[in-house]
């Protein structure tokens, strides 16, 4: 079988896999988020918490839940970090840094899974188990009932801003989907290879007669929520191109279907809720588009390997696995950058300059292809209102999505998500290149060096994780830095989305008539793809000029 063929193989299948699994799990994830029932280890949990959960909140009151989880989940990892060492299942290691700390805790509460450090030799079992692997629920969790919030701000009318309740969406979305389909891809990883014990250090002897430490761990376990819960990290170094992580063409195909497979059944979810199954294909085609062009580009610019290096070594393999090849590893990157995972299965430094870009766009476009579980959904939703705003500019009527009115106020809320992740962007690129410590940090000069430090920042604020595996980010300035962009890149942008679903909550809902913009067709669909890749162009093509675009010329 060619590499080609097998190429395409791979990508068919998976497209299979979810084509079976998204409306199933996206008439699931509808059920959840409108059910007036509760399950009985819910009701437990809403006392256990002191929540009332028949009150349906105000938007700021969502929000301030929101902040006000994420802050303690913040303090808690902090302090556990920082007396790893007094604690049991510790493996010896020593506390980490503040810094350290500080940046492991924001990572993990927004969803990033940022690691400066190697997990195998930083993190003890405890910290892996009850610290990391639980912050990979519940962030992911969050970011869910988010965009569960959003969807019935939509699809309510005169509600006075009320958007459902935060508790009640967090224990659902754990309870009833993050847990059980985390235990079901754990089981089948463990079953095909995939390390799950609570091992130390085990001293191996190699074919020449050394000796090799190899590390054990409640690794699958881990692995499943990463991916389901577009976490990212690892529990090793090398992250999915590990074995014991990620053994075999298979499980690689099992993980970047367990990436994918939420953020497409939200985006279904969401025509479930508004009652309009069109308008969660649209969104969902617009999703699948995107990627599609992402996943073309990056196996291209892998399986073609441009540059001197790779034309005289016959192929792009250098950061690869043998056992994946250059295809696989396309797909992966692409996946992965198209949500906001960051789990890599090879190291991203070594992509071609064009491939590197790619992934680097992929980032860049805000993570909606299909983006991370419940921010892509949301952040298509937000493009989605910028675009009947700019048909409505173009036809002289005021513009309507899915019969809310969008005025100067709702634009405000906006222009102001879209324009805040790139600003952190922008800045932190700008501190990174001027600061003397920012620069010790990175690996190579010319373009390259600048797309180390563009890659991590875009990955930081749009909480994304994966990194250039050159860049050494281990230090007080690049931990502070990426810490604080990983923070407002995570609750600046959700805090806009939640106070437009209030918005839209209280508004009328306006009645279909000739001059409505229909937004489930073909012509919608093609409108959104353009206005996402016109903003991200607009925005960032200068800075990718100045790093993989000269890169690939020179």
């Amino acid at each position: 079988m060619s590499s080609v063929v097998a190429a395409v193989l791979q990508i068919v299948v998976l497209i299979a896999a979810l084509a079976l699994a998204v409306p199933l799990l996206g008439r699931y994830l509808a059920h959840i988020y409108t059910s007036p029932k509760h399950l009985r280890a819910e009701k437990v949990a809403y006392r256990a918490l002191k929540v009332d959960a028949e009150a349906d909140q105000h938007w700021r009151s969502y929000a301030m839940s929101v902040l006000g989880f994420s802050l303690a989940g913040i303090l808690f990892l902090f302090a556990f970090g920082r007396l790893q060492s007094l604690l049991p299942l510790d493996g010896g290691f020593d506390p980490l840094p503040s810094d350290g700390a500080w940046n492991t805790a924001v990572s993990f509460v927004t969803n990033t899974n940022w690691q400066w450090y190697s997990g195998e030799a930083a993190t003890g079992h405890l910290i892996q188990m009850a610290g990391l692997a639980v912050q990979n629920f519940v962030s992911a969790a969050v970011g869910l009932s988010v965009a569960a919030a959003f969807a019935r701000g939509l699809a309510r009318t005169r509600n006075q801003g009320r958007i459902g309740n935060f508790w009640v969406d967090l224990v659902r979305t754990t309870v009833r989907v993050l847990l059980p389909a985390a235990f079901v891809v754990a089981i089948v990883l463990v079953a095909a290879g995939a390390v799950q014990n609570l091992h130390s250090v085990h001293e191996m002897t190699t074919l020449t007669g050394g000796t090799q430490p190899l590390t054990g761990g409640p690794v699958a376990s881990q692995e499943a929520i990463k991916e389901l819960g577009t976490n990212g990290g690892g529990f090793y170094n090398v992250n999915s191109a590990h074995p014991f992580e990620n053994p075999n063409p298979f499980t690689n195909l099992l993980e970047i279907w367990a990436l994918l497979v939420l953020p497409f059944s939200m985006a279904w979810a969401f025509g479930l809720i508004v009652k309009d199954k069109r308008q969660g294909g649209a969104v969902l085609a617009t999703m699948g588009t995107l990627l599609t062009v992402g996943i073309t580009l990056l196996t291209w610019a892998e399986m073609a390997g441009p540059g001197t290096a790779p034309q005289l070594a016959g192929a792009a393999m250098e950061g690869k696995e043998t056992r994946f090849g250059e295809a696989a590893t396309a797909l992966f990157a692409a996946a992965t950058t198209g949500t906001s995972t960051g789990a890599v299965n090879g190291m991203h430094e070594s992509l071609t300059a064009p491939g590197g870009g790619v992934a680097l766009f992929g980032m860049m476009l805000g993570e909606i292809a299909p983006g991370g579980v419940g921010s892509g959904l949301y952040g298509m939703l937000m493009l989605a209102v910028v675009t009947v705003f700019l048909c409505g500019l173009m036809v002289g009527r005021t513009p309507e999505y899915l019969g809310k009115k969008i005025s100067r106020n709702e634009m405000v809320l906006v222009a102001a998500y879209i324009l805040a992740t790139p600003i952190l962007v922008l800045a932190g690129a700008a501190i990174a290149l001027t600061a003397p410590a920012g620069l010790a940090g990175l690996s190579a000069d010319g373009p390259h060096g600048l797309s180390e430090a563009l890659y991590a920042v875009t990955s930081a604020s749009n909480n994304n994780g994966s990194a250039f595996a050159g860049i050494t980010s281990g230090t007080p300035f690049w931990n502070t830095l990426l810490g604080m962009l990983m923070l407002l890149g995570r609750f600046v942008p959700m805090v806009f989305v939640l106070a437009l679903a209030g918005r839209f909550a209280t508004a009328n809902r306006l009645p279909d008539n000739a001059g409505t913009l229909p937004t489930h067709r073909p012509l919608f669909i093609g409108l959104l793809t353009g206005v996402a890749l016109v903003v991200v162009g607009l925005t960032f093509v200068p800075a990718l000029m100045l790093g993989p675009i000269v890169e690939s010329l020179s």
